[in-house]
Parts: C-alpha cells; sequence; structure tokens
C-alpha cells in the first residue's frame, strides 16, 4: 500500500510504500501521538521513515490494488 504523509511546513509530500494495513498504521499514529514521540513506518525494501508525530498534517491511503495496464479502458 502506498501512504503519502503530510508534514506542517513541507512544501511536498512524503510517499512511501509499506506492507502495513491502515489500521496499523491509523494505531501506530495515535500511540505517537499520546506519547509526543516520533511516528515510525516500516519501508517496502527497508528501512524506516520517520516524522515527528505532531507535524503531520495528513496522511493519505492508497491501495494496494496495481494500476492498470494496456491500451484497454
Amino acid at each position: 500500500m502506498e501512504v503519502r504523509i503530510g508534514v506542517q511546513s513541507a512544501p511536498r509530500e512524503l510517499a512511501v510504500e509499506t506492507k502495513s494495513s491502515a489500521e496499523e498504521i491509523e494505531r501506530d499514529l495515535a500511540d505517537s501521538l499520546a506519547n509526543g514521540g516520533l511516528f515510525t513506518l516500516a519501508v517496502d525494501k527497508g528501512g524506516k521513515v520517520l516524522v515527528p508525530a505532531d507535524k503531520i498534517a495528513y496522511l493519505e491511503f492508497i491501495g494496494a490494488e496495481g494500476r492498470p495496464m494496456g491500451f484497454g479502458a
């Protein structure tokens, strides 16, 4: 699934591919906000994205269904 993270005072959003579900991500963000810490998101190809939880403006979840290929619509 692709997750787009809007960060306050940043002109561009972060786009991350992850295997985590939307529910897991929401729970992790809520925990990070409650504890005043960093929001951590594991990236598909290894590594992590760390963002101060209180600076997150929005999260956008884009489903795991593939993009259409070919010439037909």
